[in-house]
């Protein structure tokens, strides 16, 4: 099938779906609490702890839990048949068998495979034979298994511009599964981009929901992003003092402070300097050496 085609299927089960209420009320939003504090920057679990399982996966989630880190962060797309599923790149071949069982289906682009397909693959012999058989799971399976844990959810749409209508198909899947009630809203959930349209819909389409805008604009344009985002997420080499103070001026579009969520972080050295800096959270393949080395 076509990539037209393909969208066109997977809009078309957008359309199947009933709409949901997806807008907060004034009363929330009066009750909503700054989350932003002078204490050490929450760590994230980047993909699960990837360092130490295949990333995206639920192994990967219960190793963050196991090391004791609360915040996940993951990203999302959509397959062929309109199911939502956790992976990182658009295509299927570094992190999958994909090659192998399907080899004349170059370049193996996610939105070209049945989520039946894509379950069929193993997604963790890459990493290590420790995690043979390991599967790609399922935006509803991966929200199960942190509802089971505990934990909180930093979601990435990946590449939305491939995927129309992602975002309100995202929101209402987290809404099926219990993530978009007043508790889950408050504190639990982020939905992060390097699309600002998508951010601005997600904005739109829910405006309770805290967003992030993965980037580093110009301090010129940080009033324009405040509109919408309520955190503006850089690279760490752009995590600066001044750049962070920048940010933390202004108020994103839920009158909270805005903040400054940083990756991708990896060693001790840089934990701490993003520290210094000021940033509310720092995103890391090995959150544990993160932790150890600013306290958070």
């Amino acid at each position: 099938m076509s990539m037209r085609r393909a969208v066109a299927a997977a809009t078309g089960v957008l359309l199947g779906i009933s709409a949901l209420t997806l807008t907060a009320s004034p009363a929330y939003a009066a009750d909503r609490q700054d989350t932003t504090s002078d204490s050490a920057p929450v760590t994230v679990a980047h993909r699960g702890a990837s360092g130490y399982a295949p990333e995206n996966t639920l192994a990967a989630v219960k190793k963050a839990d196991k090391l004791g880190f609360d915040w996940v962060e993951n990203d999302v797309q959509r397959t062929k048949d309109g199911e939502l599923v956790v992976m990182h790149d658009t295509t299927l071949a570094r992190t999958t068998n994909v090659e192998k069982l399907y080899p004349d289906r170059s370049p193996w682009n996610i939105s070209d495979f049945t989520s039946k397909e894509i379950a069929r693959l193993d997604a963790g012999s890459w990493f290590s034979d420790d995690y043979a058989g390991e599967k790609v799971p399922t935006l509803d399976q991966y929200l199960k298994q942190i509802t089971k844990s505990g934990q909180k959810l930093l979601l990435e749409l990946k590449s939305p511009e491939l995927y129309p209508g992602i975002e309100l198909q995202t929101l209402q899947k987290l809404s099926s599964d219990g993530w978009a009630d007043r508790s889950h809203l408050k504190s639990k959930l982020i939905i992060q981009s390097f699309n600002a349209d998508a951010i601005k819909t997600t904005h739109t389409l829910n405006p309770g929901v805290k967003t992030g805008f993965l980037g580093n604009p110009k301090v010129s344009e940080l009033d324009s992003y405040a509109k919408f985002s309520d955190q503006i997420n850089p690279t760490h080499s752009a995590a600066t003092k001044d750049y962070v103070n920048e940010v933390h001026k202004r108020k994103g579009p839920r009158g909270e402070r805005m903040q400054v969520l940083t990756w991708t972080v990896n060693d001790a050295s840089t934990a701490r300097t993003v520290a210094k800096a000021g940033v509310d959270g720092i995103i890391s393949n090995f959150p544990d050496v993160v932790r150890d080395a600013t306290g958070g």
